[in-house]
C-alpha cells in the first residue's frame, strides 16, 4: 500500500495530518497536564510539575536572594587585609606570584606591575575579629559577626559578561539556565500571588562603569520559559503592561483571560506545545500581580526607623536600597529566588573615587536586609549571597604617579564573598589568598562548588539534579563542583 493510500480518508477513513502535527499530538498529553494544571490551580503547576522528587534530603533554607555586584568589587581594598601591599606599596609584586597568569587587555602588555596598597582603612570587628574596610563598609562591619566570608573563591574568566555569566548559569557562554530558573524549575514556587523568581537591577548613579544587564543573566536557558526571571523596573509599572489599557475594566480582563484560556486549551490539544502552558500562566500570574504588586512597592506602611536603616535612597524607585527592601518584601510573601544587580565597581582608573561612592551606596543597604530578616525571623530559613564576579588585581592598573587615575584591573584567581542567613556558620571566614591576595591558596573554592553548596543548603544534590536536553543531562554545576563543608553550620 502506497503512502497515499494510507493518508486517504476515501480508501481508509485516515485522518490526514502533517508530520509536524503528528509530532506535536504524540505531546499532546504532557500540554493537556500542563494546561490544565495551570487553569485547575492544582498541585502540579506548585511543584513545578516535575514528576522527581525534591527537595533530596530536609533543606536549610527556602529561598535566596542574591546580591550581585556587576565589576567586580575589590577584595583587598575591602575584606582581604594584606599588609604585604603596604610593605611593598609602589614596588613590583614578585614575578613567582603573577606566574604568567592571564589579565585583561588592559594590563595584560603591562610590564610594571607596582603593588597598591588598600586605599581604605582595615580593623578587626565583632567577637569573630573578621578584617575589614570598617572606614568604607561600617554598617557591614556591624553584622561581621552574622557573616561567613569565603575569601579563596576563584573563577575562569577575565571578562565581566562571561564571568557573571558562568556565577549565574554555571557556564561561560550563554544558554544555559540561570540559577533562580533551575530552582523555580525543580522547586516550584510558595506564592501564587507573585512569580518564584523575581530580578531587580541597579547602578551607581555616576554611571561609571559599562557593564550591560543581559537578560540572559536570569533566563531559563532550554528549560521551559515560564522558569525565567521577572524583571521587576525601576520606574513606572515594574512589569510592563500590568496595568489594564484605558477603558478595560478588571472583570473585563478576567473574561478575556477566561476566553483565552479557552483558546489556548484548543491549540494544546493540537499540538501539545508546553508554551502554550507557559503563556497561560504569564497572563494568569499578570491579573494576579495587578492585585499584588501594588501592596508589595507600597512602603507607607514601613516605620520609619526600617526605612532609615536602609538608607536615604530607599524611596527611590530603581535604586540598591529600595531594591533590598523589595526583596525583604519579596521574601516573606513566599518568593523563591530574589535576584539584586547593582554595577559599579569597575574602578580601573577611578579607585580613589569611586570605591568610596558604590562602597557607600550600598553598604547600609545590604547590612538593612541581614538585620531586618534577622528581626523578622526570616534569616534562618533564607540565604544571602554578596558577591561579584571576580576580584581586582593587587598591583596597579596605570602609573603610581598618576594618583588621580589609580586602578585595579580585572582578578579571578583570589577574590572574596559573603553569605549570611540558615544552614551558614556566622562570624566565620574561610580559605585564604597569599601574602598578596593574588593567588587562592588555601581551600580554594570554584565557581561550581559555591553552587553545589547553595543546592544542598536548599535540600537538592548537585549531582542528582538534572535536566536531559539534546541527548545530555545538563545541571548547573556542569560536570564538577564539591560541597564547601567548613562553611556549613
Amino acid at each position: 500500500m502506497s503512502t497515499h493510500d494510507i493518508a486517504s480518508p476515501q480508501k481508509d477513513h485516515a485522518i490526514v495530518m502533517t508530520r509536524r502535527q503528528l509530532l506535536g499530538r504524540a505531546g499532546i498529553g504532557l500540554g493537556s497536564v500542563a494546561l490544565g494544571s495551570l487553569l485547575g490551580g492544582d498541585s502540579l503547576a506548585d511543584t513545578g510539575g516535575q514528576s522527581f522528587s525534591l527537595p533530596h534530603f530536609p533543606a536549610k533554607v527556602k529561598r535566596i536572594i542574591y546580591l550581585f555586584q556587576n565589576g567586580a568589587p575589590s577584595h583587598v581594598d575591602l575584606f582581604d587585609y594584606k599588609p604585604k601591599l603596604q610593605e611593598m606599596h609602589g614596588t613590583q609584586i614578585p614575578d613567582e606570584v603573577v606566574g604568567g597568569k592571564r589579565f585583561s587587555t588592559m594590563t595584560g602588555g603591562q610590564t610594571a606591575r607596582p603593588c597598591l596598597a588598600p586605599i581604605t582603612k582595615f580593623a578587626q570587628r565583632g567577637q569573630s575579629g573578621t578584617w575589614i574596610a570598617e572606614d568604607f563598609l561600617p554598617r557591614t562591619a556591624e553584622i561581621v559577626d552574622q557573616l561567613c566570608f569565603v575569601k579563596s573563591m576563584h573563577t575562569t574568566q577575565v571578562n565581566h559578561a562571561p564571568a557573571i555569566t558562568f556565577f549565574l548559569t554555571g557556564a561561560e557562554m550563554a544558554g544555559r539556565p540561570s540559577m533562580g530558573a533551575w530552582l523555580t524549575y525543580g522547586l516550584g514556587s510558595e506564592t501564587q500571588e507573585l512569580p518564584a523568581f523575581v530580578v531587580m537591577t541597579s547602578r551607581d548613579k555616576e554611571a561609571s562603569c559599562g557593564q550591560i544587564f543581559y537578560d540572559f543573566y536570569w533566563g531559563s536557558g532550554f528549560l521551559p520559559s515560564k522558569y525565567q526571571g521577572v524583571k521587576f523596573r525601576g520606574s513606572g509599572d515594574p512589569v510592563l503592561y500590568l496595568s489594564n489599557p484605558t477603558g478595560i475594566s478588571r472583570e473585563m480582563r478576567r473574561g478575556l483571560l477566561d476566553d483565552l484560556a479557552q483558546l489556548n486549551g484548543l491549540a494544546a490539544e493540537k499540538t501539545g506545545d508546553p508554551e502554550i502552558a507557559t503563556r497561560v500562566a504569564q497572563y494568569e500570574m499578570a491579573y494576579k500581580m495587578q492585585a499584588s504588586v501594588p501592596e508589595l512597592t507600597d512602603f507607607s506602611k514601613e516605620p520609619q526607623h526600617i526605612l532609615d536603616m536602609y538608607g536615604p535612597d530607599v524611596e527611590r524607585k530603581g535604586s540598591y536600597a529600595y531594591n533590598c527592601l523589595m526583596a525583604r518584601r519579596l521574601a516573606e510573601r513566599g518568593v523563591r529566588f530574589i535576584q539584586l544587580m547593582h554595577a559599579g565597581w569597575d574602578q580601573h582608573r577611578n579607585l580613589n573615587t569611586q570605591l568610596k561612592i558604590q562602597s557607600t551606596d550600598t553598604d547600609a543597604p545590604s547590612a538593612a536586609l541581614v538585620k531586618d530578616l534577622q528581626q523578622r525571623g526570616l534569616l534562618d530559613d533564607t540565604l544571602i549571597i554578596w558577591g561579584g564576579e571576580f576580584g581586582r588585581t593587587p598591583f596597579l592598573q596605570g602609573a603610581i604617579s598618576e594618583t588621580k587615575t589609580w586602578g585595579r584591573d580585572h582578578h579571578p584567581y583570589a577574590f572574596s564573598l559573603w553569605m549570611a542567613g540558615g544552614g551558614i556558620k556566622p562570624g566565620f571566614s574561610h580559605g585564604e589568598s597569599d601574602e598578596f591576595g593574588h593567588n587562592a591558596v588555601v581551600d580554594p573554592v570554584h565557581v561550581h562548588d559555591l553552587q553545589a553548596t547553595i543546592l544542598h543548603l536548599l535540600g537538592i544534590d548537585h549531582e542528582r539534579f538534572t535536566y536531559r536536553f539534546q541527548g545530555r543531562d545538563f545541571r548547573l554545576t556542569d560536570v564538577h563542583g564539591h560541597l564547601i563543608k567548613p562553611i556549613l553550620a
